[in-house]
């Protein structure tokens, strides 16, 4: 046996490692394991696994030492021997990779260094210098497995660019949606433009895209309340918090003066419920800080949410929201005349503390990044950084999910199914929990506060996408699942197949053939719905998959076996004298004739069948069989060996 510490000792070959050497070694791998299951005694087994498994992790440390040469070889110039790192990087990009993700910032340092030692003549900027093999491996060495697993489609969103392509038509149909108002209770928001309009993804794995208006600045406004939520949630707990404020929605309009039937605010979502939470935050966390400590400190949670993004602050936007605050100001006022604040609590500095939040700037890029780090259960995807635990991600979804978007929220969770948050300056926070983040950004509002084109996006999105959350994963056909591959969802199918004829299930494969599946496809070893259900004794299933499916009744598997060979093999006479008699059929002119006609009508498609069922049940009758094969079903299962 070959013992896991014997390594070969020539050169690694420095050119790609092609399928079948992946393959030759997986069987290697597969039967050590076999033989140390089998054929190793007790005594020996524990040394000998532990070398196995010292092969097998030497082989993973081995395929990534020659990623870097993959890479090279997928994208080099046969003819001068070098990599155009702007070719690579554009097809990084494809991935959903950015060349400014701080998880490559190695990467893109070390080119600089490289253009630098050149003397700036390796060409125009670092990305598009030419690089030969060792010193691309040199450059690549620190990302290299972040970059294989974006090229090896190992992502959330493995087909990213068609996931991307779909998500483009999206966008540009919502564009033409011109309905709704601007907002106008204060100045700065009534000037934004009515026909801005942009979409930012970001996914748990870091993979980006954006299109339209992603630059244009403006604030977060009401989608700063979830982060306030989730910020008193870390620091304070669950508990505290929510003797504070409740988990209800309150069926009444945002900023209404009422509190539930235990004299709290309804919800964190509402705006006695956001203005409740910043009193939590300002008296009871770091209780030690200023108003201005305590407004950076609030900053550097949003910004370890955006992964270090662009998050500002527009002063001019919180002097009107200040001036024009009489509501919230008697929201404030009704609810510290129902005790319903800490008592430490400074009202004055509590109103603006929520003031500040509203007002912080940013744009559709920074907060995608947001909302990812909270569909990732609290780890920003671009710094890896942990910002929140994962039961407080879980809450802060819960609310928005019942309670993100004023009185729509009903709605919304039934059309759509999916925590969100919107807010009066036109932006719309979704988060798909466990896949991605987005954030769209138009200003013109419906009645009920939330961005026209915001919502439109948010429904056509789970009209295309299995994204709701009550979608049925594995029956809804007609919707896309970008988390699969394609060659998966192909897979997925052919399993499907071959397993209905494998089980005699002449229904199953009436379903695949009405759907427009292709009946004829074969599994990697080349077996085809015929070769199982002739395997099986599935007689039913083989006269179905001929005759109305009219597959063809000779194909070859791997091993050069036709579905008339399984028959043999495993005794099912009746289903081989039925193959003989439709490969004599087919031999002559009468099959092209009976292909025709099967095409025209049903009613001839009745009659050609029943005169081939008579011809078969003539020519079975006339066969001297074994007794124990003479059976009325047509299933023989049980004259199958070991059965």
């Amino acid at each position: 046996m070959t013992e896991g510490n014997d390594m070969p000792k020539e050169t690694v070959n420095k050119e790609a490692m092609t399928d079948d050497d992946h393959h030759e070694k997986d069987k290697e791998t597969a039967r050590i394991i076999e033989e140390i299951i089998e054929g190793i005694s007790p005594q020996r087994r524990r040394g000998t696994l532990i070398r196995t498994i010292s092969a097998v992790i030497s082989h993973r440390e081995q395929e990534q030492r020659n990623a870097e040469d993959v890479l090279f070889d997928m994208f080099y110039n046969e003819e001068t021997g070098f990599i155009s790192m702007g070719k690579f990087l554009a097809a990084l990009k494809t991935t959903g990779i950015r060349r400014n993700d701080p998880r490559i910032r190695e990467l893109m340092d070390n080119l600089k260094k490289v253009h630098k030692l050149a003397n700036y003549e390796s060409g125009s900027s670092p990305e598009t210098q030419n690089l030969n093999r060792e010193t691309f491996k040199a450059v690549v060495a620190q990302n290299i497995v972040l970059i294989a697993k974006a090229f090896r489609q190992q992502f959330i969103i493995p087909d990213f660019s068609g996931f991307v392509k779909d998500v483009e038509d999206i966008f540009w149909k919502c564009k033409t949606f011109a309905a709704g108002k601007v907002a106008d209770y204060i100045p700065q928001l009534a000037r934004y433009s009515p026909d801005s309009w942009g979409v930012s993804i970001c996914t748990i794995d870091g993979q980006r895209y954006s299109i339209g208006d992603v630059d244009v600045p403006f604030t977060l406004q009401s989608c700063s309340k979830p982060l306030t939520y989730a910020i008193a949630l870390e620091k304070l707990g669950a508990k505290l918090v929510h003797s504070y404020v409740g988990q209800e929605p309150s069926g009444r309009n945002f900023n209404e003066l009422v509190l539930d039937y235990n004299n709290k605010p309804h919800n964190p979502m509402i705006n006695a419920g956001a203005i409740l939470t910043c009193s939590l935050i300002q008296a009871l966390i770091k209780p030690e800080m200023t108003a201005a400590e305590k407004f950076d400190y609030t900053m550097s949670w949003f910004k370890r949410l955006s992964g270090g993004e662009n998050i500002g602050f527009n002063n001019a936007v919180f002097l009107s929201e200040r001036e024009a605050a009489d509501r919230n100001y008697a929201l404030g006022f009704y609810m510290r005349e129902n005790k319903c604040y800490p008592k430490q609590t400074n009202l004055k500095e509590v109103m603006d503390f929520y003031f500040q939040c509203c007002s912080m700037e940013t744009n559709c890029e920074s907060v995608s990044v947001i909302a990812a780090t909270l569909a990732n259960g609290g780890i920003c995807p671009t710094t890896e950084e942990k910002v929140f635990r994962p039961e407080v991600v879980r809450d802060v979804l819960s609310i928005m999910h019942s309670c993100g978007t004023y009185d729509y929220s009903g709605q919304f969770a039934f059309k759509v199914g999916l925590p969100a948050k919107s807010g009066v300056s036109g932006g719309m926070m979704l988060v798909i929990p466990n896949v991605m983040g987005i954030f769209t950004w138009s200003p013109p509002l419906d009645q009920l506060g939330n961005s026209v084109r915001g919502m439109q996006f948010c429904e056509e999105l789970v009209n295309v996408f299995n994204f709701h959350r009550y979608d049925n994963l594995k029956h809804a056909s007609n919707k896309k699942d970008p988390r699969k591959h394609r060659y998966e969802t192909k897979g997925l199918s052919i399993v499907n197949l071959l397993f209905s004829a494998a089980s005699g299930d002449v229904t199953a494969l009436r379903r695949h053939r009405l759907s427009g599946m292709d009946i004829t496809l074969a599994d990697y070893d080349g077996r085809t719905a015929l070769h199982l259900a002739a395997s099986e004794g599935h007689l039913d299933c083989v006269k179905f998959l001929l005759e109305q499916c009219h597959v063809p009744h000779n194909p070859k598997d791997r091993w050069g076996n036709r579905p008339i060979d399984e028959a043999e093999n495993f005794g099912h006479y009746k289903i081989v004298e039925y193959l003989k008699l439709w490969a004599e059929k087919s031999h002559t002119g009468e099959d092209v004739k009976t292909e025709i006609v099967l095409k025209n009508t049903d009613a001839d498609e009745e009659i050609l069948t029943d005169e081939l069922n008579s011809e078969y049940d003539r020519s079975v009758t006339a066969t001297q069989m074994p007794k124990e094969f003479s059976t009325s079903s047509g299933s023989d299962d049980s004259t199958r060996p070991g059965l």
